[in-house]
């Protein structure tokens, strides 16, 4: 598992273009389906990746978390708005969410440029 976002993104971005070489219609359609729910509609995609990043964290999916912070991060979502949506993933999943809080919370400090939990 990548350790930091950079790590986790050229991760991503190798094993995806990996993957998708490999042309398998069903395969590309659903990363073709993905890519476009995220997209501005009816709902902005600031608010869709939240939603994503919820989803996530109720699933326990660290690949996601990850991703959909960075993705809310780049929409604009504050700090605050972080910590409200990790308190209806926590209401929604339960406790079992903590330890994925606890990276996404690591996550966030990465891509805000903040101390790492190493380092306190």
């Amino acid at each position: 598992m990548p350790k930091n976002v950079e790590e986790f993104n050229d991760y991503r971005r190798r094993m995806n273009e990996r993957i998708l070489s490999e042309d398998h219609a069903v395969i590309k359609r659903f990363f073709g389906v993905d890519t476009l729910a995220y997209q501005s509609g009816a709902l902005d995609a600031k608010t869709k990746e939240m939603l994503g990043l919820i989803s996530s964290m109720v699933l326990r999916c660290d690949d996601c978390i990850r991703y959909h912070i960075e993705q809310c991060h780049k929409n604009g979502v504050t700090r605050a708005e972080f910590f409200d949506i990790f308190s209806v993933a926590l209401t929604v999943g339960g406790s079992i969410v903590i330890p994925h809080l606890r990276r996404a919370v690591e996550v966030l400090d990465e891509v805000e440029g903040e101390t790492n939990v190493d380092q306190i």
